[in-house]
C-alpha cells in the first residue's frame, strides 16, 4: 500500500510506501529536505503538515515538542503517512545542487588500510555506478545494529568512476557499536549494504572565490574529496586546507597533501597538532584549527568560502572565529553528524545550517 505526498513549495507529488518515512521518500525522488541526524533527535527536518494524517514515529520530545505536534509539525526523518497528504518544507534553491535520487547499493569490501591507530580506510566495490557530488555521504547498514550509520565519501567522483569503489574513513569511537564492529569484525570480501548519496555538503563551484577547508579527525574525508574534485576540474582560485589532529601519528594523508601543495601553487596545506609532545621534531603549526586559521589569515576571512567538517565542538569554534573575521552564514558550509549526546549541546543560534 502507498500514499501520495505533495511537497510544497515545490508542488511536487511523490509516492510514499506504507512505513516509509517522509524524508526517505523525498530523497529517493531527488528532493532534498534539510536534515541532519536522521534519527528524530535534532529537529532539522521539521516540516508543516498541511493536509492528511501522519504518525510521528520515534521523534524525540525535545526535537518535536507537544505544542508543535498540536500545531501540525512533524519530523520528516521519522514521520510516516497514514493517508494521502501535503507538507510544507523549508527548501532552499541552490544553483550548484544536483538532484540525485538516493539509491541502495550492495558493496564488497575490496581492501582495508590502517591510516592511523584509530582510523581505518575502508574501500567498498560498488555493484553499480554511483553518481554523487564530492562532499556527500552514504549510510552504511551494520549487521546486528539498528539503523544506518553515516560516513563521508573520501574520494572524488572521477576517482570512484575510474576504480568502481568508494573510500570511507572510519574512526573508532569508544563505546560505539558500529565503528567497533567495522574496526574489529569487517574483513576483505565481506558484503555491505549502503544507500546514498546524502547531504548538501559540496563545493559551490559557481562562485569561484578563494576557498578555505577546515577539518578535524576523520572529518578530513569530505574536504579531501572536494579538493581532488576541484583540482580535477582545473579550478584555479586559491584553496587552503587547515587540518587538525592531536598527534603526528594521527595525521593521515599528510604526504599526499604536501605533494599536492608542491604541485599546485594555488593550493596551501596547513596541518596542525593540538597534543603533540613538546620537544618532538614536529616543525608545523601547533594548536587548534580555528586558532591556526586566525593566525594564518591574519584574523580576516572576508571574500572567502569556508567548508567545515569534524567534531561539533571544532565546528562551533571555527564558526565563531570565521564570523569574528567577517565571514558570515551565506559563505560557511558545515558537515557534522549528530548523536543523541550531541543534541544536548548548544548549537549556534544565528547559524541556520548548523
Amino acid at each position: 500500500m502507498s500514499y501520495q505526498l505533495t511537497i510544497e513549495p515545490l508542488g511536487a507529488t511523490i509516492e510514499v510506501e506504507e512505513g516509509q518515512t517522509l524524508l526517505d521518500a523525498a530523497l529517493r525522488q531527488g528532493i532534498y529536505i534539510p536534515h541532519a541526524c536522521g534519527h528524530g533527535l535534532c529537529g532539522t527536518c521539521k516540516v508543516q503538515v498541511c493536509d492528511g494524517e501522519v504518525d510521528h514515529g520515534h521523534a524525540n520530545p525535545f526535537a518535536l515538542m507537544d505544542f508543535e505536534r498540536d500545531a501540525g509539525k512533524t519530523l520528516a526523518c521519522c514521520a510516516t503517512l497514514q493517508s494521502d497528504g501535503t507538507i510544507e518544507a523549508d527548501i532552499d534553491e541552490d544553483p550548484d545542487a544536483q538532484m540525485i535520487p538516493v539509491r541502495d547499493f550492495l558493496t564488497t569490501v575490496s581492501r582495508i588500510e590502517h591510516l592511523t591507530p584509530t582510523i581505518k580506510g575502508i574501500f567498498l566495490k560498488l555493484d553499480q555506478p554511483m553518481h554523487f557530488q564530492a562532499g556527500q555521504y552514504v549510510q552504511v547498514v551494520i549487521p546486528g545494529i539498528e539503523g544506518g550509520r553515516a560516513f563521508s565519501i573520501a574520494n572524488a567522483p572521477v576517482q570512484v568512476q575510474a576504480s568502481g569503489e568508494i573510500e570511507l574513513n572510519v574512526r573508532i569511537v569508544a563505546g560505539g557499536a558500529a565503528t567497533t564492529w567495522l574496526h574489529q569484525n569487517l574483513a576483505v570480501g565481506n558484503r555491505l549494504q549502503i544507500s546514498g548519496p546524502y547531504g548538501r555538503f559540496f563545493v559551490r563551484k559557481s562562485t569561484q572565490v578563494p576557498t578555505i577547508f577546515m577539518a578535524g579527525g576523520s572529518g578530513l574525508s569530505s574536504p579531501r574529496a572536494m579538493l581532488h574534485d576541484l583540482l580535477e576540474d582545473k579550478s584555479l582560485h586559491p584553496m587552503t586546507l587547515l587540518y587538525g589532529q592531536r598527534t603526528r601519528e594521527e595525521l593521515y594523508y599528510d604526504d599526499e597533501f604536501r605533494a599536492l601543495a608542491a604541485q599546485y601553487p594555488h593550493f596551501t596545506y596547513v596541518p596542525t597538532l593540538s597534543g603533540e609532545p613538546e620537544g618532538s621534531d614536529w616543525a608545523g603549526a601547533r594548536g587548534f584549527v580555528h586558532d591556526v586559521a586566525k593566525a594564518h589569515f591574519g584574523g580576516t576571512f572576508s571574500g572567502h568560502q569556508a567548508y567545515l567538517c569534524g567534531p561539533p565542538v571544532m565546528i562551533e569554534a571555527c564558526i565563531a572565529t570565521l564570523m569574528q573575521g567577517r565571514l558570515y552564514e551565506r559563505d560557511i558550509y558545515t558537515e557534522k553528524f549528530l548523536s543523541a549526546a550531541d543534541t544536548n549541546q548548544q548549537r549556534s543560534p544565528l547559524f541556520k545550517r548548523v
